[in-house]
């Protein structure tokens, strides 16, 4: 009988965002979902400061117990280094032992949200080691992290999209009661949003303009350029993007909506990941010309951004039959209650195969320039 090897994946996870737990999450998903006979495992972590430590395989480490996120420090593995010459890979560096260079991962899954992984700076890091990863290029990766950059991209592929300002940290420091008369063109409410986070980190309601200066002080705590958003009545629906693996283009997923529910006036950290205060319905009740409509948009902005592989795209459904594009997500969470994964098997594919199926697309994708 022939043996055949597995595939290498180094799950990369945690990392400096703020979204440095969510991300542990995710990979705890994946890490349940690859499939030992297939795949070998290396999972590799990042705390928060920015140390790389190479982790036990272990998705129970990686859940939410009785409320506590899961988070990673020094102590949680093996001191690693990831170099970007391809000759020299991943190295781990035990105290008073001499550095062990570990077999060549074939393939990386990142799950990395937010700045300093979802940004593109992982990925060119990836590129510069030659290793084949999962997920949107350098480019993709960090037009997608910035909102305001996004909303260019999407609005000359013709997308609808809500009114908005961008304020820079000059304009800010600079000329803040300019930067304040620009905000108040929109109509209120408005939601101030830092330009390159996730998770709802840092996004505040705004229904009335006393209130703006400080939601923007707060937005900028995680990220000195902020969006502000013209508000939307309408309803929250995701669709789910994957490239065919055919590379024939994109195809879309049913659609999924979030309903929030109790005192949260919209979709925000607590209500995502700590209250059970949302009810989320997949596929979404939607009439089919809507659905067909905002599938269609999910796989245009997934073009016009320049996504590779996978993407979560985000819209508003007005009561008028509306679509309106929100954001769009390069490296969508893949927690228990994460709605990828799950749009994804209402749409025939289970998780287990969708996260084979991102790592084998990884392995076929051309290097370099693409």
């Amino acid at each position: 009988m022939t043996h055949v090897p597995r595939t290498r994946v180094a799950v990369v996870f945690g990392g400096r965002s703020t979204e440095h737990q969510i991300s542990c999450i995710s990979a705890g998903g994946v890490l349940r979902a690859l499939d030992p006979e297939e795949f070998e495992v290396v999972p590799v972590g990042i705390t928060p400061e920015g140390a790389w430590v190479l982790v036990d395989n272990d998705p129970e480490r990686l859940a939410i117990t009785s409320g506590r996120l899961p988070s990673l420090d020094a102590g949680s593995g093996a001191p690693v280094v990831w170099t970007a010459d391809p000759s020299r890979g991943i190295s781990v560096h035990e105290p008073g032992h001499v550095p062990e260079v570990l077999s060549d991962v074939d393939v990386v899954f990142p799950l990395l949200h937010g700045p300093y992984g979802e940004d593109g700076t992982l990925q060119g890091l990836l590129e510069l080691a030659g290793v084949p990863y999962v997920g949107s290029g350098v480019l993709a990766s960090a037009a997608a992290m910035d909102k305001a950059v996004t909303k260019v991209l999407v609005a000359a592929a013709g997308i609808t999209q809500t009114p908005y300002v961008v304020i820079s940290d000059r304009e800010w420091t600079y000329d803040r009661a300019a930067a304040l008369g620009s905000v108040r063109s929109l109509q209120l409410p408005v939601f101030v949003k830092p330009a390159r986070a996730g998770s709802s980190v840092g996004i505040s309601r705004v229904t009335d303009w006393a209130d703006l200066e400080l939601a923007i002080e707060q937005a900028r705590d995680h990220d000195p350029k902020t969006v502000v958003e013209q508000g939307i009545v309408g309803r929250e629906i995701e669709c789910g993007v994957l490239a065919r693996t055919d590379g024939s283009g994109p195809e879309s997923s049913v659609c999924a909506e979030i309903r929030v529910l109790g005192d949260h006036d919209f979709y925000d950290f607590e209500a995502k990941y700590l209250d059970d205060v949302t009810e989320l319905a997949v596929p979404a009740d939607l009439p089919d010309e809507v659905s067909d409509r905002v599938r269609q948009a999910a796989c245009a902005a997934f073009d016009a951004v320049g996504c590779e592989d996978y993407a979560r795209v985000d819209f508003f459904v007005t009561d008028g039959g509306d679509v309106v594009f929100n954001e769009i997500n390069t490296i969508p969470g893949f927690t228990h209650i994460s709605l990828f994964p799950r749009m994804w098997q209402e749409s025939g594919v289970e998780y287990p195969e969708l996260v084979a199926r991102l790592v084998r697309t990884a392995l076929t994708k051309r290097r370099g320039l693409r």
